[in-house]
């Protein structure tokens, strides 16, 4: 099975219901609505005037927003559907941005330029195989002194059982391709055309080796005990996000950070 080519349709069925989607909510955002959570922003800090690729940016709601705050960006995904819709937000928007349709590992030749920021946001890692080789094109899309900010779901929620969240289900270090038959994308009911993906399980510590073995310096890790859906029946929504109880112990839902790449 190609992997990419797999992806690439389940994706680009996806494009039509997300925009069509309550949780994107894209005319809240024309209206000029921000759709990074607050700790992205707080730790994202002020892009004014710097350069930004934001890799694998779907339909570009969150690669907008860091234009609206100042940040000169681009967008890449391997969605040619996703990539159409970008364009025709930032036009709608009139935001300034660039959009290029091209797999992440094609990146250095799909975009011919080096930044001061790559950004890559939730739900991105679990689609690559290889996150040495992610790393080394972070590395390779950073100018000298420049960051990578990184905030995704965690990993250890991951191994738990998809209902309730309640006990171990998955094996945290299972990096072997994990094929899914899924009907339904995670806005809502309507049926995707193709419904089959194929994703990856990768442990918090190859997240950071990656970036380390690249020649990234790392600034920070943080973990959040807090999601931002119901990824479990159990969880309870406060203003921050979905939760287990009070009472219940806690475990890690997401993370962030931050690396740098060396001036020389």
């Amino acid at each position: 099975m190609d992997y990419k080519e797999v992806n690439k349709a389940n994706w680009d069925a996806r494009v039509a219901i997300h925009v069509a989607s309550d949780f994107y909510n894209v005319d809240a955002f024309k209206a000029g609505a921000q759709t990074l959570t607050p700790f992205q922003l707080e730790e994202v800090g002020d892009v004014t005037g710097r350069s930004l690729v934001h890799l694998q940016c779907h339909f570009g709601l969150d690669t907008l927003s860091l234009a609206r705050l100042g940040a000169r960006v681009t967008g890449l995904d391997l969605s040619p559907k996703a990539i159409d819709v970008a364009r025709e937000l930032a036009a709608d928007c009139g935001i300034e941005a660039r959009f290029v349709a091209a797999e992440l590992y094609d990146a250095e030749e799909a975009l011919g330029d080096t930044y001061d920021m790559v950004f890559t946001g939730m739900g991105a890692l679990c689609w690559l195989p290889d996150l040495t080789r992610w790393a080394r094109i972070v590395a390779a899309l950073l100018k000298p002194g420049g960051v990578v900010y990184l905030s995704e779901f965690h990993p250890f929620a991951d191994v738990l059982d998809d209902d309730e969240g309640a006990t171990v289900a998955y094996d945290y270090f299972d990096t072997s391709p994990h094929v899914w038959d899924e009907p339904h994308t995670y806005t809502g009911s309507e049926v995707l055309e193709h419904t089959v993906s194929v994703q990856f399980q990768h442990p918090l510590s190859e997240v950071i080796t990656s970036l380390a073995a690249a020649g990234l310096r790392l600034e920070y890790l943080r973990e959040y005990d807090y999601t931002l859906f119901q990824r479990f029946k159990s969880l309870v929504s406060d203003a921050s996000g979905y939760r287990y109880p009070e009472g219940r112990p806690r475990i890690p839902m997401m993370y962030s950070l931050r690396a740098h790449k060396d001036i020389r």
